[in-house]
């Protein structure tokens, strides 16, 4: 509903192309008229009131529409006076934008009535860009709150850069996977298993780390139901291995779902010795990878995340192999770099997704993202350094594996999630492959104060959308 201000501002700063106000919420009482004396009287010169001699505001900007606006923002300053004098506030706003730099400021000045909280909002007097900012607040100089906002997400720009040769190269994967025998390998857990689902470690092969070589095994939790018929299959892919030595081995559900978790090459399952997996077997793994970002950083056709993402590949061709598999209903989901292997595993399987829930997504616009944060980019330019590569070159290179190209291959429905916190994985990097979906069914879902995280209702969220998807 749209709301009436009144300028109270007194200075406006312009920079860049946008500029800024303070406004308040709070009517303007108006008063009588009065009668002009027949002399003039001498009034006594107001003096200014100087907070510091006074007991300090209580300041803070509240949460409000998650910090997600169309255009302008809109921030709401609630600040509590305990004196007994009016106190002005004066309100500084600073903007940089999340890609560094910039972009501008507010400047202006509140009274506060004494003994009184007050809230008043304070935004910008034209459209700011789309984009993703951080906003630092204070109040008579001392800080208010520092916090992230977003400006039109769905219209920020992150334009697909990839390669000619991108499709020729997924598909040559492609082959490469449909050549190999899976061979697998399916051993039942009984502890874990009930009267409505078994719970099984599978092993299966995969693409070698390269075009030539052995197939890689890797492995995964499979929960199939019992009763014969044919079930909604749910892929499960994990973030980057960063749990610990422990994996958690799943128990056997109510028998609703088809369900597998992979663990892809050298991560999880595929690195754990028995006693730090917890499925009762007497079998020990480990890593071979080392970093597995790093791991033949440069050779696009040897590259980790090329073998990572045919393993989720493989994953669905086991599952459409189990007779308790529909596969006209196929779901995936996944958090952080688990978010990106839903989005490659939906674009490069030759089954169609009924619907995905990725979260916090890794792996999307490295070009942007490395001017956010440093990892993985510190990573990055090192193995470029010492392959002499340049930026271009190593951007070109990374371009295989972004999930902003790999999106423009998925249209199928799409929950997403992004935490306006997360130094990690930041919002811009998650919206890279949203927006460049071509699916015409999609929502994403914002968390103002969360950091790199899975949010406590996402797994309802994503139940929910997948059976609204369910045929």
């Amino acid at each position: 509903m749209a709301k009436k201000f009144l300028l109270l501002i007194a200075t406006v700063v312009f920079l860049a192309t946008a500029s800024y106000s303070c406004k308040s919420d709070d009517p303007v009482d108006e008063e009588e008229p009065q009668e002009k004396p027949e002399e003039p009287q001498e009034k006594p010169v107001d003096q200014p009131v100087n907070p510091d001699d006074y007991a300090p505001l209580k300041a803070t900007v509240l949460v409000t529409d998650d910090w997600i606006y169309e255009g302008r923002p809109r921030f709401t300053f609630q600040v509590e006076n305990p004196n007994e004098v009016v106190i002005p506030a004066t309100v500084l706003v600073r903007f940089t934008k999340d890609v560094k730099g910039s972009a501008g400021e507010i400047n202006c000045v509140e009274q506060i009535p004494p003994m009184t909280t007050r809230e008043f909002v304070v935004t910008t007097e034209e459209d700011m860009a789309p984009g993703f900012y951080q906003a630092s607040c204070f109040v008579n100089k001392k800080s208010a709150r520092r916090f992230n906002f977003g400006i039109s997400p769905t219209r920020i720009v992150s334009a697909p850069d990839m390669q000619d040769d991108f499709a020729t190269f997924w598909q040559t994967a492609k082959d490469q996977l449909a050549a190999i025998d899976m061979q697998p390998n399916l051993i039942e857990l009984p502890g874990k298993s009930n009267a409505s689902c078994k719970v099984y470690m599978v092993e299966i092969q995969s693409v070698p780390d390269g075009l030539e070589g052995d197939p890689v095994t890797v492995r995964g939790y499979y929960l199939e139901p019992t009763d014969g018929k044919k079930h909604p299959v749910i892929m499960h892919f994990y973030g980057y291995d960063t749990m610990g030595n422990f994996v958690s081995c799943p128990s056997g559900n109510n028998g609703t779902y088809a369900e597998f978790y992979l663990s892809h090459r050298g991560q999880y399952i595929n690195r754990a010795p028995h006693d730090k997996r917890g499925d009762g077997l007497e079998m020990d793994f480990t890593n071979e990878y080392d970093i597995w970002f790093n791991f033949q950083f440069g050779d696009k056709n040897g590259y980790y995340y090329r073998g990572a993402f045919m393993d989720c590949v493989q994953a669905v061709n086991f599952m459409a192999t189990r007779k308790t598999s529909d596969m006209n209903n196929l779901f995936a989901e996944g958090a952080s770099q688990g978010g990106a292997l839903t989005y490659a595993c939906a674009a490069l399987s030759d089954y169609p997704f009924s619907a995905i829930a990725p979260c916090v997504a890794f792996l999307g616009d490295y070009p942007d993202y490395f001017k956010i944060v440093d990892w993985p980019a510190n990573w990055a330019k090192e193995c470029a350094g010492k392959l002499g590569m340049s930026d271009e070159q190593m951007y070109a290179f990374l371009s295989y594996f972004d999930t902003k190209n790999l999106a423009t291959m998925i249209s199928c429905p799409v929950i997403a999630s992004s935490c306006l916190m997360d130094g990690t994985c930041p919002p811009h990097t998650n919206l890279a492959p949203y927006n460049n979906l071509l699916s015409t069914e999609k929502e994403i879902h914002f968390y103002p104060l969360l950091q790199h995280e899975i949010p406590k209702d996402w797994p309802g969220k994503t139940s929910a959308f997948f059976k609204s998807h369910t045929k």
